[in-house]
Parts: structure tokens; C-alpha cells; sequence
């Protein structure tokens, strides 16, 4: 891994969203939980990444921001091998918590049911990437 030009753990703290590419290729965005030195991706059967994941479980991520008025530009690439593992509320509870705000009651009932539900009976999984390669860039400019 690359020396990081900017401090990535504080990056990936915020509520962003990361593009996660898939063998086919498949390209989608997704909300995201960056904890343990792993993403951490919530999924289950409504979704085709959990299948394309059992397939071939070499897969890249990225998430970036540019800011053009401001002239931030960062970005993090990662890739690896990412696994289907069961779901625990606690770390739903926090990743949720950080796109929609700590007070779950006004969270939009989809959101809620993740926690809620049972996640084997609604078969919500995470998908958890310990990548392999991470390159983080600052590619900021003046304005």
C-alpha cells in the first residue's frame, strides 16, 4: 500500500459513497462502513453483488470526491477479494447511522427493517472487502 497523502481513516469517516466494481464488469454505487481496515458493504438477495461476489471474488472500490468550486479533489482505490458474511446489527446500527443520522425513527422504514428484521429470515449479509491494494491520492488544485 502507498503512502496516503491525506488522512484516509478521516476520508472514509465521512458519508460518501463507493463504486464497487464486479467481474461481468458491474459497476454500482453503494453506501458504506470503512472499520477495521475493511469495507464493509450491506447486501442481501434483492441485490446481484452477493451472487457476482460467490462468483469471482476479485473486486475493486472507489471512492472519491471532487469539489470544483473548492478544488478538493481525493480519491481511494481499493481491490481484493471480498467475502459474503453474516449480518450483525451493531455494525448496521453504525453504518446507517452515519448516511441517515442517529435518530432512527425518522429513518425511512426500509432502513429501519434492516435492523429490526431477522437478517437470516430477509437474508441480509455484509459484503466485507480487507483490500488487497489501496492507493489514496490527493489530487487537490488552487481556485
Amino acid at each position: 500500500m502507498s503512502a496516503p497523502q491525506f488522512d484516509v481513516d478521516a476520508f472514509l469517516s465521512q458519508p460518501l459513497t463507493a463504486r464497487v466494481a464486479t467481474a461481468g464488469p458491474t459497476v454500482r454505487p453503494t453506501w458504506f462502513l470503512w472499520e477495521d481496515g475493511a469495507f464493509w458493504i450491506l447486501t442481501g438477495p434483492w441485490a446481484r453483488l452477493p451472487g457476482h461476489v460467490r462468483a469471482d471474488p476479485a473486486i475493486a472500490l472507489v471512492v472519491d470526491v471532487c469539489e470544483v468550486g473548492t478544488g478538493l479533489v481525493r480519491q481511494v482505490i481499493a481491490r481484493g477479494r471480498a467475502e459474503v458474511l453474516p449480518f450483525d446489527v451493531p455494525r448496521g446500527r453504525r453504518k446507517l447511522s452515519r448516511y441517515l443520522g442517529t435518530d432512527e425513527a425518522a429513518w425511512d422504514a426500509r432502513f429501519r427493517h434492516y435492523l429490526l428484521d431477522d437478517p437470516a429470515e430477509r437474508g441480509t449479509v455484509w459484503l466485507r472487502l480487507r483490500p488487497d491494494s489501496l492507493v489514496a491520492k490527493d489530487l487537490s488544485y488552487s481556485v
